[in-house]
């Protein structure tokens, strides 16, 4: 674990916020979570803090009760790197948040989400996302704007059996860390049909492969090969998660004849493993999906990653390459104009010339702006989430000057999303 300057800050009441000192420290969290969520997540804390590239020990915070010696309430900041089309971006999931009962409402995680959101503005990350439970967050700046674990189930009596010929054109075996260039080119190659995406370096392959065994993440990955033994696929088979279904939880781009052997290869493991049905955790885009979904995978429902903007000018100035591509390849190429995008008590201004966005603007309030829309709702619709049509459905006091619609529209278009895990 590389040195830091751990944070030490009193909250009261003989309570003290910190962040990771040493290894004993990290033992602690990670039992400390485990006893709030069990086994599984004490080993995903332990393997993150020591194995994971992207976690420091700084972004690891904890509230301490030093009368008793022991940690009352806990949380991360785990770094990751997103794709928005060809923009890098940087976001900070908040990530195992967990109080004992018996210190529950006491605004212990409200101070630790006060110090998370002081990580997320000295690193200058440009979101931060979470998994958590419903409403909770909102109350710290988040709001629903990401799919999040899809619901898509395919029965197995919905799948026939695999024909007699199907093991001559195809078979399988598990992936090995030799595989990871190869794995690495072919989810390169499938993130090319999403808006947005997760970056996945090589470290965060390698952690996958050798530090998630025993954690809440744990999953296998298989290739799947044809006759003339080339790699036609891969998949990843996660071991938890929502439901009793066999879980598929990515793949990579699959021939229709592909995907079709790999279904006959899913409903034999569900068999073996006395699963009831397959589980797609995939995005809309994804091929084995679409070929399930013509087998009768029905939609049982999608939640969806909780989302902040850290830094609302920092990020529209990122993704103005973004939005001039959309202006030009739409019927306002070559626009110059001021562009007012109002939150009700803070606004943002984009000053467009000839299609190219010259600077990116705070205001005070405005109440002459193109766009009117509540503080929350802006990550939905940057994000591709919500059109402005159907947060305008929803919400009376989203509001558009009738001759910006088009423009709104154009700037914020709806996105196909999905973010794969980095552990």
């Amino acid at each position: 674990m590389t040195p830091t300057t751990p944070i030490n800050r009193p909250l009261g009441d003989g309570l003290v916020l910190r962040s990771l000192r040493d290894s004993d420290d990290a033992e602690r969290v990670a039992t400390f979570n485990g006893q709030i969520f069990g086994p599984k997540v004490a080993e995903m804390s332990r393997s993150l803090m020591h194995h994971h590239p992207a976690t420091r020990p700084e972004h690891w915070l904890y509230v301490e009760d030093e009368s008793r010696a022991q940690i009352v309430s806990s949380l991360a900041l785990i770094p990751w790197q997103w794709r928005y089309e060809d923009v890098t971006l940087k976001s900070g999931e908040m990530a195992i948040v967990a109080t004992d009962e018996a210190y529950r409402n006491r605004g212990l995680i409200r101070a630790l989400a006060v110090r998370h959101q002081e990580l997320l503005c000295v690193g200058e990350f440009d979101l931060s996302h979470i998994q958590g439970i419903p409403y909770f967050y909102r109350q710290f700046g988040y709001e629903y704007a990401m799919p999040l674990e899809p619901g898509w189930h395919l029965e197995l009596r919905q799948l026939p059996d695999a024909p007699a010929d199907s093991a001559a054109s195809y078979h399988f075996r598990p992936a090995t860390c030799d595989d990871l260039p190869l794995l690495m080119r072919l989810y390169e190659e499938a993130g090319q049909s999403l808006h947005i995406r997760t970056v996945r370096p090589a470290g965060a392959w390698q952690y996958l492969f050798e530090h998630s065994e025993g954690t809440e993440t744990q999953g296998e990955f298989w290739l799947l090969l044809d006759a003339q033994e080339q790699v036609a696929g891969y998949w990843r088979v996660a071991h938890f998660g929502f439901g009793t279904g066999l879980i598929v939880s990515e793949t990579s781009r699959l021939s229709g004849p592909a995907a079709e052997a790999l279904l006959h290869w899913l409903k034999a493991a569900a068999l073996e493993r006395n699963k009831p049905y397959i589980r797609f955790n995939l995005p809309l885009t994804n091929d084995l999906l679409r070929v399930a979904q013509g087998w009768g995978a029905h939609d049982s429902g999608t939640y969806a990653w909780q989302m902040q903007l850290v830094d609302v000018p920092r990020l529209l100035s990122r993704l103005a390459p973004v939005f001039e591509r959309r202006i030009a390849a739409s019927s306002l190429a070559g626009l110059t104009q001021r562009v007012v995008i109002s939150l009700y008590r803070t606004a943002y201004e984009l000053d467009i010339a000839c299609g190219r966005v010259t600077a990116v603007n705070a205001l005070n309030r405005c109440d002459q702006a193109d766009l009117h829309l509540p503080p929350l709702l802006l990550a939905p619709l940057l994000l591709g989430y919500r059109s402005r049509a159907e947060l305008n459905s929803m919400y009376p006091d989203v509001r558009v000057r009738g001759q910006s619609q088009v423009l709104v529209d154009v700037l914020f278009p709806r996105l196909e999303s999905f973010i794969y895990s980095i552990y």
